[in-house]
Order: structure tokens, then C-alpha cells, then sequence
């Protein structure tokens, strides 16, 4: 690839992508701390470089022409372009992977997060790494604050204005202890509409794990909830044992059931109609996109579930 005659500089392109922002040269200027009469001067320059009039001076401003507007959005992806550039050489000028702070919902940290870690840290073991753990709501809201850079959620629903990427699926179980009804059925089956009237062992609000539930019973059944509730905890490990203590049914993830499953101390009980199915995502700030350490543990975690 090579640049034509025509091609302007960056600072010509910062300069117009702020005048047209602002609508006002003096605006701009004062922006990028320069003068009124030099950035005039830049953007007559620019102008004639590209052979187009970018914009119509007025006594109360300027404002941009067609031509204008569609440079400026083109002017706006190449800055973005050269701020990723501009960033990812700086953390190779440092000889080292910057700290990566990571906040992952509590399935997500527990069975796939060790794993892609190592596979991290065999790539490049100079990287410090900090994990925290909480809901998925306390995931977008560290990400969001920027007390991580990369988070991990288990939610169907909104990531608010956070950029997301789906790095696996999950399935969601119906889980009873060996003694209950619902396992002494012929076909172990459970219709949805009974699920949703029956009182469940269900973690706490926020939880990505009761948002998708009941996200797919309201999808499946049309019923928006309330739905009843027999207990309600913080982590995965206490619906479990809820369960086997004969609290009663609950719907945690596959991950989290498996040895409990294998070893007969839970059942499981089919839902009528298909699997429940949702999507673990990683999250970040959209003005923060992934580099070094944070996009090598992207491409590990899609890579293993691809």
C-alpha cells in the first residue's frame, strides 16, 4: 500500500474532525491550544491539499459542506486508527505487557478462567494479571468505572454502552436432589410453565445466571414475573447445597453442577421444549478496545470454545 501526493497529515485531520464538531474555527483552535490565524491557515492548507472545500466561513462560524462531513468521518477512523497504533507501540517500547485488570462473573472465574489464564501465561509470563469476582452487574459497573479492563458476564441482556464479544455458551440445568418429584418422573421432564410457578433456589439479584432464567421463562411461558422464590443466595456453591438439603429445584449451570451430577447427588430434569442456552461474553469500555495482554486472553478464550 502506498499513500497518494494528496494525503493529508494527522493534525490537518484532527483540526477539521474539531471544526466540524465545534462548527467553529476559533473552538477548534482553542482545543488543540494553537492560534485562530494557524488553524486557519492549516485548514485553507488541508483544503487546497485535498482539492475540495471542507467548509463555508460565516460571520457567526462555519459550516461544513457535503464534502466536509464525509472527510471528517473518514478523518475520525483513521485518528482512531492512529491512537491504537499510537498505544500498542507504546506497550512495545516498554518491553513488558502492561497489568491487566480483569473482573469475571463467578461461573466464568471459577471453570473457564483458570484455564485460559494458563494458557496465558505460558504465551508471556511477564504480565501481572488481578482477578476479581462478582455478579454480572458488578462486572459492568467495574468495567464501566474502569477498575478493570476486560470483564467476563453471564447475562442475556443489555451490556449497556460496553462492547461485548460472545467467547462461549452455556447451558442452564434444572437441578433436584435424587428424592424429589420431579426426578421420580418417567421422562424427567419439567414443563416450563410449572417451573416458573415453582419456588426456586435462586442466586441474588444481578446474578447473570437468574437474569438468563428468567429471560427464557419469560420468552417461553410469556410471563414477566415475579417469579416465586424459595431461597435466595450469593454464590453457586450454597444453590447447590440448598438443593441437596431439599430446599428445593434450582437452575444453575452445567459447569456448576457437573461433579454434583456424577456423583448422584442432583438430578437432572429436562425442560420441555430444548436446552436452556446462553451466551458468556467478554465486555469492555468502547474508548478502551483490547490490546496486548487483554486481546491475547480474547483470542485464547474464542480459540478453545470456537
Amino acid at each position: 500500500m502506498r499513500l497518494g501526493p494528496r494525503t493529508p497529515d494527522l493534525k490537518a485531520l484532527e483540526l477539521l474532525v474539531l471544526v466540524v464538531e465545534k462548527r467553529s474555527i476559533g473552538a477548534a483552535a482553542r482545543a488543540l491550544h494553537v492560534s485562530q490565524p494557524a488553524a486557519s491557515q492549516r485548514l485553507r492548507a488541508l483544503e487546497a491539499r485535498l482539492g475540495v472545500v471542507l467548509v463555508e466561513r460565516r460571520p457567526t462560524g462555519v459550516i461544513p459542506t457535503p464534502a466536509g462531513e464525509a472527510a471528517a468521518g473518514w478523518a475520525g477512523e483513521v485518528l482512531a486508527a492512529a491512537e491504537a497504533l499510537d498505544r500498542g507501540v507504546a506497550a512495545l517500547r516498554a518491553g513488558r505487557r502492561a497489568h491487566l485488570r480483569i473482573f469475571s462473573s463467578l461461573t466464568v472465574a471459577e471453570y473457564l478462567l483458570p484455564r485460559w489464564l494458563r494458557a496465558l501465561r505460558r504465551g508471556d509470563r511477564r504480565g501481572a494479571v488481578t482477578l476479581e469476582v462478582g455478579n454480572s452487574a458488578d462486572v459492568m459497573a467495574a468495567v464501566t468505572a474502569r477498575r478493570a479492563t476486560l470483564g467476563f458476564v453471564e447475562n442475556r441482556g443489555s451490556t449497556g454502552s460496553l462492547e461485548s464479544l460472545v467467547v462461549a455458551q452455556d447451558e442452564l440445568v434444572v437441578v433436584v436432589p435424587p428424592g424429589h418429584s420431579w426426578a421420580r418422573r418417567r421422562r424427567r421432564e419439567v414443563d416450563l410453565g410449572e417451573l416458573a410457578s415453582t419456588a426456586l433456589v435462586v442466586r441474588e439479584q444481578g446474578s447473570g445466571t437468574r437474569d438468563a432464567l428468567y429471560q427464557a421463562l419469560a420468552e417461553r411461558t410469556g410471563r414477566e414475573g415475579p417469579f416465586p422464590i424459595a431461597l435466595e443466595l450469593g454464590s453457586a456453591a450454597l444453590v447447590r447445597a440448598a438443593v441437596i438439603a431439599g430446599e428445593g429445584p434450582a437452575v444453575l449451570s452445567r459447569l456448576a453442577v457437573e461433579r454434583e451430577l456424577a456423583e448422584g447427588l442432583l438430578v437432572e430434569v429436562l425442560p420441555a421444549g430444548g436446552p436452556l442456552l446462553r451466551e458468556l461474553r467478554a465486555v469492555w469500555r468502547a474508548d478502551e478496545p483490547p490490546t496486548g495482554s487483554a486481546a491475547a486472553l480474547l483470542a485464547i478464550a474464542r480459540g478453545e470454545t470456537a
